[in-house]
């Protein structure tokens, strides 16, 4: 016998699963209604008792290194994490994704579950967690492994509450989105021609009441000037690449403010400088990469332009100046680019986000930023990414850490905002 509580949760699932244009009062009882379902408290609850394994996960995740074109091993070690946790379909792909998939009940559409795999640190980085009271500190630890481990106890309490849904679901550790990846796991997994994916859920940093809903953009360049080089004292006269790439760097910081002063955020960043061989030598070359940033494309691409004036007006100058020896040249190149995607805060996928949010007493709060979620927003493709729960700090450093202050409340957000998503075929049965 079917009660009324079940068949008015099972309506509203039925509407949910047709994502008909709904005001956010009836998302916020949608997703109130699904929370309060026997088998959703079942996973919910199954998710702090799964909070001893989610840190030894993290831990041992954290200390397989995952340099930016090096997430081998730390996605071998997820690929069996995702095996052990309940998946039979999980496979590595060409580019290095690891994609666990979960048939739905109806299969006719594909949600995806995504945190990155990679981490800004180089080869060679110590990335050994160590504790200082409840706080765990280690390069990578909240960027993003602790992204990874929140897909994992996702999937688990669902697994544990047999929970099964009416679209197919992946899970996903993806690669290259952090520094010189440039988004190249999510451009992999939405690439033309590619198995459609419907919609995306991202995993990656911030508080459990932040939800990114649009993207901001980059355009990323390695500068390099190049010349023949010599001795400081015997070829001085030469056109210096070093001194035209510092020419370079305060031409384009006089002339950025023009663009990053009004309008939409704009930023500009030149992160890393190199080359020379010696003190006494005149450099052969001298490179930079530069990052500028933008959630309005027109911005990001007159900053780009005011980059690309600075580096001809500097090869210019500095030729000029120069008493003997031949021309400079310089090579300006593309290194990534991520589109900048408008977020619609009226959108379903929001919606259900914000929704899942506020069941748990959190008032969410919308941003922009950089994240795997750009790709798919910029193709019309609807994407979130939320949070990975509790407070970290430091990110990008070495001394980023992560504190396990409610973390399970992340985790359980994002397991209702997948559900809504998803939609729920046996939930309160």
């Amino acid at each position: 016998m079917i009660k009324p509580r079940q068949l008015f949760l099972g309506v509203t699932l039925m509407a949910l699963s047709l994502t008909a244009k709904l005001a956010p009062a009836d998302f916020d009882q949608i997703a109130v209604n699904l929370q309060q379902a026997s088998r959703v408290q079942v996973a919910m609850g199954h998710v702090l008792t799964l909070e001893p394994q989610s840190q030894s996960d993290l831990i041992e995740l954290n200390e397989i290194p995952a340099p930016p074109f090096q997430e081998e091993a730390r996605a071998q070690r997820f690929k069996e994490m995702l095996l052990s946790s309940g998946l039979t379909d999980v496979s590595i792909d060409e580019v290095g994704n690891v994609i666990g998939r979960r048939p739905g009940k109806a299969g006719k559409r594909t949600v995806v579950l995504s945190a990155h795999l990679d981490t800004v640190f180089p080869a060679g980085t110590d990335v050994t967690v160590r504790f200082e009271g409840e706080r765990m500190l280690a390069p990578g630890i909240g960027d993003n492994t602790r992204g990874l481990v929140t897909v994992l106890a996702v999937l688990r309490a669902m697994e544990y509450a047999a929970l099964q849904t009416q679209a197919d679901v992946w899970i996903v550790g993806n690669v290259g989105e952090e520094g010189l990846g440039d988004l190249r796991g999510v451009k992999h997994l939405f690439r033309p021609g590619a198995y459609p994916i419907d919609s995306l859920i991202a995993i990656d940093g911030g508080r459990s009441s932040r939800i990114v809903f649009g993207g901001v953009g980059s355009h990323r360049y390695r500068v390099t000037f190049i010349g023949p080089g010599g001795h400081s004292w015997g070829a001085f006269g030469m056109a210096n690449p070093h001194h035209a790439l510092g020419r370079a760097i305060a031409i384009f910081d006089e002339n950025g403010p023009r663009v990053a002063a009004s309008g939409e955020k704009t930023s500009y960043n030149v992160g890393r400088i190199g080359g020379g061989t010696s003190v006494n030598s005149i450099p052969f070359e001298s490179w930079a990469e530069i990052d500028m940033r933008s959630g309005d494309q027109v911005k990001l691409d007159e900053i780009d332009a005011v980059l690309q004036a600075s580096v001809q007006q500097a090869l210019r100058e500095e030729n000029a100046g120069r008493s003997i020896g031949p021309a400079l040249t310089v090579d300006v190149k593309r290194v990534g680019t991520r589109p900048a995607a408008a977020g619609n805060a009226n959108t379903p996928l929001v919606q259900k986000s914000m929704a899942a949010t506020r069941a748990f007493n959190i008032e969410p709060e919308l941003r922009i930023s950089s994240t795997d979620a750009n790709l798919p927003i910029s193709k019309g493709i609807p994407a979130v990414t939320m949070s990975r729960g509790g407070r970290g700090g430091k990110a990008h450093s070495p001394e980023e850490w992560w504190e396990n202050d409610e973390g399970h409340i992340g985790i359980q957000i994002t397991l209702l905002t997948l559900l809504l998503e998803a939609g729920c075929a046996n939930c309160g049965n």
